[in-house]
């Protein structure tokens, strides 16, 4: 086993919470290690990338009970890479009663980031079409926050969600890259298997990297590995009540067709509306030909293939009840609850009657995918309000922590966290 040097933090992660974290560590004159599973190559925005950095099955993508996927990535930037970049204010009165208090954070982060509907010029042709259909319904369905650099973003393109190469859509490798200029160390495709502790306190984590074990020290540890990968390390460490009882926000598809072309290349998520009484979340949701076509397929509806130019889609997300448990390995084992695909279903049914009244014809949804799996350490369960675990200076910052059921964009909550973590820490000394 190599030995590595020692550091004043180290941060296993780069998705939103780690890359906050660290950021505001490393500009505050600490030592900074980050860690990150994934490879560090510059973002193509192509369907070969994409599918090689969130298609993986065991590690990009995974599989539950149904049939259900779950993806995220595994890469510089963690999911926020090929997220649809949509800003959703955590419910803070959820926080509140665990002792956290985000409004002042969140504040901070919508004045610092890119964060604004899209205009007009960038909102796409089928989008606007899905919106004014609901409007006329009497849906209140507006344009949602985008984390976006609206001057490098272009109309009619579709590589929002396959890793923006022009820099237009904000992802958490803007802060990695931050933290680096601030003297930061980033490591590439190092995988923490666990963290060194003395039974009380960490001391630092055990990481593989090019085909050798390594070690790397520091007297803060924070676990941004995601709602999967935390609760995975967590567990090797000594830390057990973890990686059970969580959520992973189902959703479905519904597509339909209309006479004329439209394009079918667009930024996702422009706009729509959040259904709370019933429990989920409607948005437009064009995505590129392939995926389309790929999700068409997996229902049969291989007669729907030629027709993505023409096709309108409405993505329909739930919050679903909290149960399952991740293997130690970080295998999913969750069923979705009758209940849950009710709430699908009446999404489903809203959904079919906006893209009727929009015009579409052929009306068909997608099979049950996951978005954000989190709630596997809990704050008050495995964390305390400021994100430590038992074992003194080690903590947590990503959708592990988040307490309840969810159902909505996690980034911002995420965002907020880690720099609340961030300035906790720094205040230590």
């Amino acid at each position: 086993m190599q030995q590595n040097s020692t550091y004043d933090a180290i941060v296993v992660g780069s998705g939103p919470g780690g890359a906050s974290v660290a950021r505001d560590l490393a500009k505050a004159g600490k030592k900074v290690l980050i860690l990150e599973w994934g490879p560090n190559d510059p973002l193509k925005g192509t369907i070969a990338q994409a599918g090689a950095l969130i298609g993986m099955p065991g590690k990009g993508t995974l599989f539950t009970y149904g049939g259900l996927a779950m993806v995220r990535g595994i890469t510089n930037g963690g999911s926020s890479v090929f997220y649809y970049g949509t800003a959703f204010d955590p419910p803070y009165d959820t926080f509140k009663k665990y002792g956290v208090d985000l409004k002042d954070d969140v504040a901070e982060v919508r004045a610092e980031l890119p964060i604004a509907p899209l205009s007009d010029h960038l909102m796409g042709p089928m989008a606007k079409r899905i919106m004014e259909s609901a409007r006329s319904l009497g849906y209140n369905w507006n344009k949602l926050d985008k984390y976006c650099f609206q001057d490098k973003c272009r109309a009619n393109c579709d590589k929002c969600n396959l890793g923006c190469p022009y820099g237009a859509k904000w992802t958490s490798r803007f802060w990695i890259d931050e933290a680096v200029a601030a003297g930061a160390t980033f490591t590439a495709n190092a995988r923490v298997s666990r963290v060194i502790s003395n039974g009380t306190s960490a001391q630092g984590v055990v990481f593989s990297h090019k085909w050798a074990e390594h070690q790397a020290f520091a007297p803060i540890v924070v676990l941004s590995a995601g709602g999967i990968g935390t609760p995975v390390v967590l567990r090797a460490s000594g830390i057990t009540n973890c990686g059970d009882n969580f959520f992973y926000d189902p959703l479905i598809c519904v597509y339909g067709t209309v006479p004329e072309k439209m394009g079918g290349k667009e930024f996702p998520m422009a706009a729509g509306a959040h259904i709370s009484d019933e429990g989920y979340l409607m948005t437009d949701m064009t995505v590129p030909q392939v995926l389309y076509q790929a999700f068409a397929a997996e229902v049969g509806r291989f007669d729907r293939l030629h027709v993505h130019s023409r096709t309108l889609a409405i993505m329909v997300k739930a919050k679903d009840s909290l149960g399952g448990r991740l293997t130690n390995s970080g295998g999913v084992r969750k069923s979705l609850k009758d209940s849950d695909k009710q709430s699908l279903l009446k999404g489903y049914e809203r959904a079919k009657g906006i893209l009727k009244n929009a015009g579409a014809t052929n009306l068909f949804k997608s099979w049950y995918v996951a978005a954000h799996p989190g709630g596997t350490a809990k704050i008050g369960e495995v964390v305390d309000s400021n994100l430590e675990t038992k074992i003194k200076n080690l903590y947590v910052c990503d959708c592990a922590v988040i307490p309840e059921a969810w159902g909505l964009p996690p980034s911002l909550t995420l965002l907020a966290l880690g720099r609340r973590l961030g300035r906790h820490l720094n205040s230590k000394g």
